[in-house]
C-alpha cells in the first residue's frame, strides 16, 4: 500500500464513517473501482485500524460530555448509587448498547472478514442501509430527546448497531435508524450514535493491533498506515460537525437516496 492509496483511504474513512453512507461499504468499493488489490488480512487490519483515526476526532468533539458522563460514572460506583444521576445513566445505557455488536462481532469474525472480500455483498447491503434510513423517516415521530432514553433504547440501538458489521450497512446509518424508530429526534439520535461509536472502535481496534502483530511486512505497513490515521482524523471531525449541523434542518433522504443507486449501480456493474 503506497501512501497516496492510505491518504484516499483515510479520507474515504473519515468522511463516510458518521455520514451515514457506509464506510466500510466505500473502503471495500474504492479499491475495487480503482484497481487496488492489497493482502486481505492487511486491508482488514488498515480499514479497523484507521478507524482508530474517526475514534480520536470523536472524542476530541464530544470531549466535554465524555468527560461528565465518565466523572458521574465513576462517581455513581464509588457511592453505590450507580444510577442516581443523568450522566452515570448515560454510561450505563453506553456500554449497554455496545453489548450486542462486540458478542456478535466476537462469534462471526470470519464471517465479516469474507464478507468484506466481496464488493457484490457489499451492492446488496447499501440497499439495505438505504431501507433502514426510509424506514426510520416513515415511522419516526422525533418526539423524545437523549434526556429520555432508557436502557430499551440503548439495547434496541445496540441490535441496530451490529448490523454495521456487514459491509455496505452503515453504522451510523443503522444507529441513526434505530434511535429515530424510538421516536428520538435526528440530533439526538446523532449523538448517541457518535458517543457509542467509542467503546466499539477501541474494541474493535485492540483486536486489530493483535492482527497487525501478526503481519510479516509490520514495520512497512506502519507509514501507510499513520498517514490513514490521520488523514482519518482530520477529515472525521469535520464530517461530525457537518452532520450534526445537517440533522437539525434536514431528512435522512438524500443518504438513502445515495444508498440505494450505489447499491444498484454496483449490483449492476458486477
Amino acid at each position: 500500500m503506497t501512501l497516496l492509496q492510505a491518504f484516499v483511504l483515510g479520507l474515504v474513512q473519515g468522511l463516510t464513517e458518521f455520514i451515514p453512507v457506509s464506510s466500510s461499504g466505500h473502503l471495500v468499493l474504492v479499491p475495487h473501482l480503482l484497481g487496488w488489490h492489497f493482502p486481505k488480512e492487511q486491508a482488514f487490519v488498515f480499514d479497523v485500524l484507521v478507524q482508530m483515526g474517526t475514534l480520536v476526532a470523536v472524542l476530541v468533539y464530544y470531549r466535554q460530555d465524555l468527560t461528565a458522563i465518565t466523572t458521574a460514572f465513576l462517581r455513581g460506583l464509588a457511592r453505590r448509587q450507580p444510577f442516581a444521576e443523568a450522566d452515570a445513566r448515560m454510561g450505563w445505557w453506553l456500554i449497554l448498547a455496545t453489548l450486542p455488536a462486540v458478542v456478535i462481532g466476537l462469534l462471526c469474525k470470519d464471517l465479516v472478514e469474507q464478507a468484506f472480500a466481496s464488493p457484490k455483498m457489499t451492492g446488496v447491503f447499501l440497499l439495505c442501509t438505504a431501507g433502514l434510513l426510509l424506514i426510520a423517516e416513515l415511522t419516526g415521530r422525533r418526539s423524545r430527546t437523549l434526556k429520555e432514553i432508557g436502557w430499551k433504547d440503548s439495547l434496541w440501538i445496540g441490535f441496530s448497531q451490529a448490523l454495521a458489521l456487514l459491509p455496505g450497512v452503515s453504522r451510523s446509518g443503522a444507529t441513526l435508524a434505530g434511535g429515530m424508530t424510538r421516536h428520538l429526534d435526528r440530533p439526538s439520535a446523532a449523538r448517541f450514535s457518535f458517543l457509542m461509536s467509542v467503546p466499539v472502535m477501541i474494541g474493535a481496534g485492540v483486536l486489530a493491533v493483535k492482527d497487525l502483530l501478526g503481519l510479516h511486512n509490520v514495520s512497512e505497513f506502519l507509514p501507510p498506515l499513520l498517514v490513514g490515521f490521520l488523514t482519518a482524523m482530520i477529515s472525521g471531525y469535520i464530517a461530525i460537525r457537518w452532520l450534526i449541523s445537517y440533522l437539525s434542518r434536514h431528512s435522512l433522504h438524500v443518504f438513502a437516496g445515495y444508498c440505494a443507486v450505489l447499491g444498484l449501480a454496483i449490483l449492476f456493474l458486477l
